[in-house]
């Protein structure tokens, strides 16, 4: 699974980075810098426009909130989607609602005994931004005003964990490489066949991982020190 991530790249980087034709994240709006990302926090997500396939980063409540929902409060237990039922319990975000969610890295803990669980950090070798399959949907309260806000909010694709990452947890994101983003994002592609074979575990080889404190099992910590290898202290 994920349950923590890195993000610190500002607005302008990813838009480079991911190729964006618009961003659309008012500058005071922006979400900060993040060592510690955490479940409904705002985060950053690339999106396709309906008309023209134009990408468009903006920032989504980090847990799928389904736009048939008649309240937002589960969305923090839908921070992940299995790629393997994708298209049994997400068919409407699979099919039409496709995004990319950028990390600097994501943390896992390994379970060590009955009491203990040891995180790591697991980012790419080359320093370059991971880029997540995510989901995403638009809710609007059914109790409230017809012309009441959107909550916009989204969720990270997991598969089963590569050979790496296996060594310590069983899941993994979905980390798509840039020959897939278009593809991924690409809203005429409806059908969910026509990118499940994107749903797989990334090369190996392509991360690396280490140790860190147990500082980053609380919320309230979030700074650089919790990406500092354990054993460099």
């Amino acid at each position: 699974m994920c349950g923590r991530f890195v993000a610190t790249a500002s607005d302008a980087v990813l838009a480079g980075y991911l190729d964006v034709d618009e961003v659309v994240i008012p500058p005071d709006a922006s979400p900060p810098a993040s060592w510690n990302v955490a479940p409904t926090d705002a985060v950053r997500a690339v999106a396709a426009t309906r008309e023209g396939n134009r990408r468009l980063l903006g920032t989504y409540k980090w847990g799928l909130v389904p736009s048939w929902a008649k309240d937002a409060k589960g969305g923090a237990r839908m921070i992940n989607a299995r790629a393997e039922t994708l298209e049994s319990k997400f068919k409407n975000a699979v099919s039409r609602h496709r995004c990319l969610v950028p990390a600097d890295g994501f943390y896992e803990w390994e379970r060590v005994d009955e009491k203990t669980k040891q995180p790591w950090f697991i980012h790419r070798s080359d320093g370059a931004p991971l880029v997540f399959a995510g989901l995403w949907e638009a809710w609007r309260d059914p109790a409230g005003p017809a012309d009441g806000p959107w909550l916009r909010t989204c969720t990270i694709v997991t598969t089963a964990a590569n050979d790496l990452v296996g060594r310590i947890h069983d899941r993994m994101p979905v980390v798509l490489s840039p020959d897939s983003w278009a593809r991924w994002l690409d809203r005429d592609l409806t059908d969910p066949a026509a990118v499940r074979d994107l749903l797989v575990a990334a090369d190996p080889r392509q991360f690396e991982m280490y140790e860190v404190s147990t500082a980053v099992n609380s919320v309230r910590n979030n700074s650089g020190e919790l990406v500092v290898p354990l054993n460099s202290r």
